[in-house]
């Protein structure tokens, strides 16, 4: 029986990856690119393609190489262990702007941005698959992969809601019309760079030592592709990991295009009674909300009576208020509206997020049953792998509709680019209004027809 004190070590394993930096890197890194560090809206869009082909390679071998490891630490924890700093680290370079050229800024953005994912991999795999082997109990995998949300999305909410109030108190110059020149929103991220690296290295390194592996992996004698063969065997594996990327590109949509959302089509952040609400305390509604039900989610689940039925419901929930999102008025006005439409749409995340999680499980005892070795970590690879695919190539198609609906960049005498404010037209103000909502509720509709021919009953 596994103790709180190890569940909690559990939740902050993606409290440092989930509610840390990706979150940073889901919502602020393209507007970052962009807007602060100097990237074309087309080096953006490729930057976020070129780092997905490449975690298609990279995770599915990670989570190879993770199930053949044994060390004194176990089988994955030693990942956690010894790749806490340099996750941190590579984190917080890639948030700090050099004073180089066009060139130079293109070599260090995509260089930096490459580790990093591969950094993130070489994390977050091993994290993903230590569900397999510290229980064989179901109802017990459910609690700590609600533990897992609730941490992720606690720190989110904790991540988002403090991030202005960490810029504001960070300062730098501003210009006659109030805003923070380019320069100072420069040094604000490399700030916050160190300062959300080193959380995330602590809370990595926590997870890592506070955790136990209970059970060991049936490993294969050597190593072989067989493994990965058998996956494109596994129906149950195929149909998990394209909801897995459904669910990814429904968030990655709605995160990578909230500043977008909040800088043009609302105009800059809006003030309610002295409450500064920007892009990321926007988000944070939503985050509060998919903690509450993070929690709740298996006992909803056993209420309706599977994970796959509970999984269905959460995403009509996700489907019917994004769809109403588009319809509110473009206004600053509505702001509350807004709102809690964000809040009634994390509903749904926030009940089907650890069943993912939980259902990937299910799929690793299905293959270790069907084909007599343990592949839990390749397995969880590519839920690791359509998180970053989903998130990362919506953060890339954002960047490309909004050129391809009319923003340009200009750049000035210096070589340095930005967006030009006369390209925001109307059709690039509804197209960000549509990324926001239409797009994310298609991909909900996917995951309910998905759902309906998920063949593990649990």
């Amino acid at each position: 029986m596994a103790s709180l004190k190890e569940k909690i070590g559990y939740a902050l394993g993606d409290a440092a990856a989930g509610g840390i930096t990706w979150k940073i890197m889901s919502i602020a890194f393209p507007l970052f690119f962009t807007n602060v560090f100097g990237l074309t809206f087309a080096d953006a869009a490729t930057l976020m393609f070129i780092a997905r082909m490449f975690d298609v390679v990279t995770d599915p071998l990670m989570g190879s190489l993770a199930d053949r490891t044994q060390s004194r630490f176990g089988t994955y924890r030693p990942w956690l262990i010894y790749g806490a700093i340099p996750f941190g680290l590579i984190f917080a370079l890639l948030l700090y702007t050099p004073d180089f050229g066009p060139v130079g800024k293109r070599i260090w953005a995509y260089s930096l941005y490459l580790l990093m994912m591969a950094m993130y991999t070489a994390v977050n795999v091993p994290y993903g698959s230590l569900l397999g082997v510290m229980t064989d109990d179901d109802n017990e995998k459910n609690q700590f992969s609600s533990f897992r949300m609730v941490g992720a999305y606690a720190m989110g909410f904790i991540t988002l809601l403090c991030f202005p109030y960490i810029i504001e108190f960070i300062g730098g110059e501003k210009m006659a019309d109030g805003t923070y020149t380019v320069a100072a929103k420069q040094h604000q991220y490399a700030v916050i760079g160190v300062f959300f690296g080193a959380l995330a290295a602590l809370g990595t390194l926590a997870c890592g030592l506070l955790t136990k592996e209970r059970l060991k992996p049936i490993r294969a004698e050597k190593f072989s592709f067989k493994p990965f063969a058998d996956l494109f065997k596994n129906k149950p594996w195929i149909i998990l990991t394209l909801i897995g990327i459904c669910t990814n590109f429904f968030n990655g949509f709605r995160y990578a295009v909230a500043g977008y959302l909040f800088e043009y089509c609302l105009k800059g952040d809006v003030t309610v009674s002295g409450f500064i609400i920007n892009f990321t305390v926007f988000m944070t509604f939503g985050e509060l909300t998919c903690m509450i039900f993070g929690g709740l989610s298996p006992k909803f689940t056993e209420w309706v009576g599977s994970k796959r039925r509970a999984f269905q419901l959460a995403a009509v929930i996700c489907l019917v208020f994004s769809i109403g999102f588009f319809f509110i008025p473009m206004d600053p006005d509505y702001i509350w509206v807004m709102v809690a439409i964000v809040v009634l749409t994390s509903v749904g995340i926030g009940l089907y997020s650890p069943l993912l999680w939980s259902m990937y499980a299910d799929v690793a005892d299905y293959a270790t049953e069907k084909n007599g070795t343990s592949s839990t970590g390749l397995i969880f690879s590519s839920g690791t792998m359509a998180q970053k695919f989903g998130t990362a190539v919506s953060g890339s198609l954002v960047a490309l509709f909004l050129g391809l609906a009319g923003a340009s960049m200009v750049t000035d005498q210096f070589g340095n680019t930005s967006v030009d404010p006369a390209s925001i037209t109307d059709s690039v103000l509804t197209m960000v209004w549509s990324l926001f909502s239409l797009f994310p509720a298609i991909f909900a509709l996917i995951i309910i027809l998905l759902t309906i021919i998920y063949p593990i009953k649990k």
